[in-house]
């Protein structure tokens, strides 16, 4: 659905804090988010913590700061009361109780008082029979001296909204499409349990209309919710919201992304070195497309290019080597201040020191040029940094003894050492020549000599260019390395 008046677009995303920002929510945080910033309306972030057994302060920390990671800043919501707040569910129960009184003025209410257990033995008994298993609305005409009768046995009460017995109620999804759905199978639904508290249905419904929202686009697990929340709408006198359910996000044996396939969590990315544009852009893609050929967005070019006609109704497959290709892209595309911003406080995190002045932060910048076109996150960055640095460096104990402990290579080793000592200058071009001109004079291939200096210098058996790896690693950290390596070797 293209916008008309853009003034007019409110759209919110609504996370319960009880854990981590799932990529699935991330998604539907950034479809909302693009659709917002499209059509110059406003993006609300409302707390759905009304479960205050599962809801913690910590979790709504982890995601405020995951959503603001992501680049996906909110006009409304906690820190930016834009006059519809609170933001938080567990705050507006005022709103809640205005909204029950509305309907239970228009007598679209009654209370039931049946317990959990009666209804669970109700459902089971019905379970074999093929018959509909909601409720049986056995308390829908209580007369009130049935209701002075129960109250009197001590039984609270719910509160149900009295739906339509027969007919149906349509939902024209933005992207399913139309889906009907019977109302006797709905069944007379709690909207206030029995303690006084929402239900969530009742209570998102309520939160919508107070902030005005216009458009709700959520996951297609919400769909079988949506009927209820209609007859919530059409019970109050509302106009509803246009909806538009986005496709699940599936693992890639195409089960519902769980932890079984990994990491699901925005925060886990992020501590694992991925960047934010990198997760972005990998995330637009799942369910959303602007031509068959082109993946790479610019956050700004995102924004112009989305549209809700481009989501599909096919569920997406999160594919987590597809996102690390994205991750690498952006790795090397990033400017370089930016990356070195980026990657201090990992590299904090290891004991790694800039050499402070512009030469040293020149230095720096040819390092990670060299070394970002092989990796793919943050923390491989920091990590492979690490042998660049006056630090030590511990020699990987297979290429140990595969490089390392063979026969002759404590005297290449040593002959390569006072190659090394007297080039001048240090640098990639005169390291070449010397080394390969050693090989020569010694009757050896150039890798007989590159690969124990690669394992002295870097502890590794793969690394960049060693000619130009040398150069920066300098001459005196080479040689003592060197030195390290050989006494190991002999």
């Amino acid at each position: 659905m293209e916008v008309g008046n853009t003034t007019t677009v409110r759209v919110r995303f609504a996370p319960s804090p009880s854990g981590y920002l799932h990529v699935g929510g991330a998604r539907t945080a950034l479809f909302n988010w693009l659709f917002a910033r499209r059509a110059g309306g406003r993006f609300i972030l409302r707390i759905e913590d009304t479960d205050q057994q599962r809801s913690t302060g910590e979790s709504v920390a982890a995601i405020l700061e995951d959503l603001a990671w992501l680049g996906l800043d909110w006009d409304e919501g906690p820190g930016a009361d834009g006059g519809h707040g609170p933001y938080f569910q567990s705050q507006r129960s005022e709103f809640y109780r205005r909204y029950a009184g509305l309907l239970g003025d228009a007598g679209l209410l009654y209370p039931c008082y049946c317990t959990p257990e009666e209804l669970e033995a109700r459902r089971a008994g019905t379970g074999g029979e093929g018959k509909f298993q909601g409720y049986d609305g056995r308390c829908r005409e209580l007369t009130p001296a049935d209701r002075v009768r129960l109250e009197a046995e001590g039984r609270t009460s719910a509160l149900r909204l009295r739906v339509p017995t027969s007919g149906k109620t349509v939902v024209d999804d933005g992207i399913r499409g139309r889906v009907e759905f019977a109302n006797e199978i709905m069944g007379d639904f709690v909207v206030v349990r029995a303690d006084g508290s929402p239900t969530y249905n009742f209570a998102v419904v309520a939160d919508d209309i107070e902030m005005g929202i216009s458009h709700v686009i959520r996951g297609e697990d919400h769909l079988s919710n949506t009927p209820r929340q209609f007859l919530i709408y059409e019970a109050l006198g509302r106009a509803k919201p246009f909806f538009a359910h986005i496709p699940l996000i599936l693992g890639p044996d195409r089960t519902r992304l769980s932890k079984r396939h990994g990491a699901t969590s925005v925060g886990q990315y992020r501590e694992a070195g991925f960047v934010q544009e990198a997760v972005a852009n990998y995330l637009s893609l799942l369910g959303w497309s602007y031509d068959d050929r082109r993946e790479l967005f610019t956050v700004p070019e995102l924004v112009q290019a989305f549209s809700l006609e481009r989501v599909s109704r096919n569920p997406a497959v999160f594919d987590p080597g597809k996102l690390e290709w994205f991750n690498g892209h952006y790795l090397r595309e990033l400017p370089l201040e930016i990356l070195e911003e980026r990657l201090d406080p990992l590299m904090k995190r290891r004991g790694l020191t800039i050499p402070a002045g512009p030469d040293g932060r020149e230095w720096y910048h040819r390092v990670l040029n060299l070394l970002r076109p092989r990796v793919h996150n943050l923390e491989e960055l920091a990590a492979d940094s690490a042998y660049f640095f006056p630090a030590e460096v511990p020699l990987d104990p297979a290429g140990l003894e595969k490089v390392i402990r063979k026969e002759g290579v404590a005297a290449r080793l040593t002959a390569a050492r006072e190659r090394l000592a007297g080039v001048e200058p240090f640098n990639q071009e005169e390291i070449e020549e010397a080394i390969r001109g050693l090989a020569a004079e010694l009757n050896l291939k150039a890798g007989d000599l590159i690969h124990p200096l690669r394992m002295a210098v870097t502890g590794k058996t793969v690394s960049p260019g060693l000619f130009e790896v040398l150069a920066l690693v300098g001459r005196e950290l080479t040689l003592d390395r060197i030195d390290r390596a050989a006494c190991v070797a002999g």
